[in-house]
């Protein structure tokens, strides 16, 4: 067994970072980097490369455009950079879609279009990236983010009008995510694939913890440990389960939200 240092380094890893441009995903990114992987950040057409051109130069941080949630460009974006540039070590995907709309307001046709976006979509990047993984014999660990509210339901007391409720749909496909991964991590064990699951609790990005206070007063008062989650701890959490550290961790759903599901 390795030292700790060791086997917490990502040193020689290629990570794939699906919405790596936004706030929890350029956190996770400069972990990433500084633990020693090399990195390909996906995400909408501009935001990727005008976060790398503003933030890294050199080789270590690439950018590529995708918009995960379209289920047809999903298998052959996988396809062209495996060949481009190497099939991957890791993949973080951050990414999750919603209407914002309210439960009354909401209409079928709404709730399928972010089933299939974020539910379908993922299972098709997770299945052709293991396909991929288990072909080159190398194992690798893939990191899905889900949310508080993927096991909890949100209070709607804590968004006060003009905010949006925190939409049905965002849940329920949240919640699916979770037992995705399960299936993933059975299937694949044996191929040395981990998959693992990410749940943040309260994490506001800057610009509505600025616009905003009264909110992140309710947020931090409902949290057990008084305050609202920093984005480098989300990160920690993503690197370690990337690491040989998490070697033996496969189909677990990891709650990092201030002991907010304790309650």
């Amino acid at each position: 067994m390795g030292t700790t240092a060791n086997i917490l380094s990502l040193k020689n890893k290629y990570i794939w970072v699906f919405g790596g441009a936004g706030y929890l995903g350029q956190a996770v990114i400069e972990l990433l980097v500084s633990a020693g992987a090399r990195v390909l950040c996906i995400d909408l057409e501009g935001k990727a490369s005008l976060y790398i051109e503003e933030n890294w130069k050199g080789d270590q941080v690439k950018a590529a455009v995708l918009d995960v949630h379209d289920c047809s460009a999903v298998k052959d974006f996988i396809t062209h950079y495996a060949q481009l540039s190497g099939v991957p070590d890791g993949l973080v995907n951050l990414t999750h879609a919603s209407t914002a709309k309210s439960l009354k307001e909401l209409t079928a046709e709404d709730f399928d279009q972010v089933n299939h976006g974020a539910l379908t979509a993922s299972f098709l990047l997770y299945r052709e990236m293991a396909g991929l993984m288990a072909a080159a014999g190398n194992g690798g660990s893939i990191v899905a983010f889900s949310s508080m509210y993927g096991s909890l339901s949100p209070n709607p007391d804590l968004y006060l009008p003009p905010m949006n409720k925190n939409p049905v749909e965002y849940g329920v496909t949240k919640a699916g995510i979770i037992q995705m991964i399960r299936y993933f991590a059975v299937h694949y064990g044996c191929s040395n694939i981990r998959f693992n699951c990410i749940s943040p609790g309260p994490f506001p990005n800057p610009s509505i913890q600025e616009r905003d206070p009264e909110f992140i007063k309710r947020l931090s008062k409902k949290s057990p440990m008084g305050r609202v989650g920093k984005s480098h701890e989300i990160a920690g959490a993503t690197a370690f389960l990337l690491s040989d550290a998490a070697s033996y961790i496969t189909g677990q759903n990891l709650h990092v939200d201030g002991g907010w599901n304790c309650w």
